[in-house]
């Protein structure tokens, strides 16, 4: 009995074994599915050549026109002042900015004064007895002599004999000396050349300042420039006197400014010529990151299209019907986001908008940029 149970078990294990078998060579044969077409949208535009301006952006940090660096012409104690000595301190022109300690000086020019105060009253009695003539004139600067305040100019010498007389006495000599102390004794003070902010400052109130020492810097704050880089291609076509529309970094602020001086010399590196652009605005701050839109020229007959069109072999795809192809452009200039490309012909269906994966013969449905802009 036990011998035809396992007879037959062998036997249903057999069976299982071949039906096994002609499944899985069954389903060797399966047919596979068909891929289905994928069918890309791309979005189209309608090329139409035109006059396409080519504007240059350029970067630049803001720079005031005028600005002094001040130094000490003389040594001594710098004196306080009516203002402290401190960076965004104002000044009107003509204010006292600095002041260095020149008592001991001043006392040698007084004296330098003296000798010659002393020196013209000394001739006094021999130009009434010898000549007359001139004697009232010289009276009149004797009189108007200031010790306090800066020595007069001589008077005018018309005839040889006085141009002896006060050259042989040494007067002229003296005169000349005390001017040149006058001169240097101005150099203890320097006043503001014109309306401006301290930007820089250097040493402090109190302190020993020495010749030749630096002491801070000045700017005026009415008018900046701003230095920027053109390639040499385009610098014929800039002008003095051309406007130039500007931005801050963020974005968030406009200026116009004027190009008032162009390089004539060409950086060898970069092949760039340097351009500067006079602005004015109170809400300017030297250092400010700008960036400027220059209108370099008008290019006839081209478009405007995104870089990311433009395929490294200088082609870009075009639509005929709902096949995707390729033409040859000429690429006249490149900004940050935009390509100028000539020779793409009017009429022709171009793909507005970079397609991930294009190829040339690709199946694709077209939407009209023009219309997708439209309805958002």
């Amino acid at each position: 009995m036990r011998k035809i149970v396992l007879s037959i078990l062998g036997l249903v294990l057999i069976a299982l074994s071949i039906y096994a078998a002609t499944l899985l060579i069954n389903s060797k044969n399966t047919k596979k599915p068909k891929p289905e077409k994928v069918v890309k949208t791309v979005f189209t535009t309608i090329a139409k050549n035109s006059s396409v301006p080519i504007i240059i952006s350029a970067h630049g940090n803001v720079v005031a026109k005028r600005r002094v660096e001040l130094y000490a012409e003389v040594q001594g104690v710098f004196k306080k002042g009516n203002k402290f000595f401190k960076e965004g301190e104002s000044y009107n022109q003509g204010e006292t900015i600095i002041r260095i300690d020149a008592s001991e000086y001043k006392a040698s020019v007084q004296s330098a004064k003296s000798n010659l105060y002393n020196l013209i009253t000394s001739i006094m009695p021999d130009l009434r007895l010898d000549y007359p003539g001139i004697f009232d004139k010289w009276q009149a600067y004797l009189n108007a002599f200031d010790m306090n305040a800066t020595t007069p100019v001589f008077p005018e010498m018309v005839s040889e004999k006085e141009k002896y007389f006060i050259s042989g006495r040494g007067l002229l000599t003296n005169y000349y000396n005390v001017k040149n102390l006058e001169q240097r004794l101005a150099k203890y003070r320097i006043s503001a050349p014109f309306k401006g902010v301290l930007t820089e400052v250097l040493v402090n109130e109190g302190t020993l300042v020495r010749t030749g020492q630096k002491l801070g810097e000045f700017i005026n704050i009415d008018v900046y420039e701003l230095e920027v880089s053109i390639p040499k291609t385009y610098s014929d076509l800039l002008k003095i006197g051309e406007s130039v529309n500007l931005i801050n970094l963020n974005k968030t602020d406009e200026y116009k400014g004027v190009v008032t001086r162009i390089n004539g010399n060409v950086d060898q590196a970069s092949q760039t010529i340097k351009a500067f652009i006079e602005i004015k605005n109170e809400s300017l701050k030297e250092g400010m990151y700008l960036e400027a839109k220059l209108n370099a020229k008008q290019e006839e007959n081209a478009i405007e299209v995104n870089r990311g069109l433009l395929l490294e072999s200088d082609q870009i795809f075009v639509v005929r019907d709902t096949i995707l192809d390729v033409i040859d452009v000429k690429p006249i200039y490149f900004s940050d986001k935009t390509v100028i490309l000539k020779d793409v012909p009017d009429g022709v269906t171009i793909v507005s908008k970079p397609v991930v994966g294009a190829y040339a013969g690709m199946l694709v449905k077209k939407i009209d940029d023009n219309l997708e802009n439209t309805n958002d």
